[in-house]
């Protein structure tokens, strides 16, 4: 389910504020080409050009047509020496008359480019963002919602629920790796939110079991999955076969894998689009 055609446009910002939301999250302000970025849905994301060791700024692949498969071959046939760190990452919130968007940080330490950027971000810092493109579509008829995520999806949950009107319900499910990286939203809905901490347990396995353990109400739902793709696959399949939620009223994307990088798993996907293989639902 989508609500809009993503944005394929290069927009080069810059760093205006820096503060930390958590010991694993920063919140970094951005501003720069804005003019023109409209905001599409609740969890909006783009995807982030960092630059290289030794760069200011990172360098772009050519200017984007319409097609975001052609333009992802372009990105990814770069020279390794040139091509830019790339990461998707929700925009937390836009302010279309100061002109600035935030986006939240999962802090990591260097191992990746995008964590590894942020703990050193300071303020004039430079990336470049293509986007935005959302995902949250709410079918008409739905009687409540589940949201349900590892610390990668705080922000997008973070958004979709402060967006809910008064008389909205919804039940939270999120995993993190430490009780001090829970957040509060402020809504105007009815919004229960579990916070599962791991506590050495594998990525994924805490909030699965949650998630199955729990007492959901009646109603028809619209599940919001989002996270690592394992646990996002297998909180699919609970969901259709065990619950008997519609397909149709699942929005899931599991955009990142254990071990594999987001350049690893975008191959994967052109491979399997090239060889008419479909990515792998349930």
């Amino acid at each position: 389910m989508t609500t809009a055609a993503p944005q394929l446009t290069y927009r080069s910002l810059q760093v205006t504020a820096i503060r930390r939301l958590t010991p694993h999250m920063a919140r970094i302000t951005f501003t720069g080409e804005l003019d023109g970025f409209v905001s599409v849905a609740p969890d909006q994301y783009v995807k982030v050009f960092f630059p290289l060791p030794g760069e200011d700024r990172p360098q772009l692949p050519p200017p984007v047509s319409s097609d975001v498969t052609s333009w992802y071959r372009t990105y990814l046939a770069m020279p390794d020496g040139v091509r830019p760190p790339m990461r998707t990452y929700t925009v937390r919130a836009h302010r279309p008359e100061a002109r600035e968007i935030d986006i939240d940080f999962v802090l990591h330490g260097d191992s990746g480019p995008a964590s590894a950027w942020a703990e050193r971000a300071t303020v004039g810092g430079q990336v470049a963002l293509l986007g935005p493109h959302g995902l949250y579509s709410v079918p008409e008829g739905t009687s409540w919602q589940l949201l349900v995520g590892d610390e990668t999806a705080v922000p997008a949950i973070g958004a979709i629920v402060e967006a809910l009107p008064s008389g909205a319900a919804a039940r939270v499910f999120i995993e993190v790796g430490d009780p001090s990286d829970r957040q509060d939203f402020a809504t105007d809905a009815d919004v229960e939110i579990n916070w599962v901490t791991r506590n050495g347990s594998p990525h994924g396995e805490p909030v699965l079991d949650a998630v199955r353990g729990a007492t959901l109400p009646a109603g028809r739902p619209y599940a919001w999955l989002s996270g690592e793709a394992g646990m996002v696959k297998f909180a699919r399949r609970h969901l259709v076969r065990e619950r008997g939620v519609d397909k149709r009223a699942i929005t899931f994307t599991g955009y990142w894998r254990i071990g594999r990088s987001e350049e690893d798993t975008g191959r994967e996907s052109l491979r399997q689009t090239d060889s008419g293989v479909a990515p792998e639902e349930e």
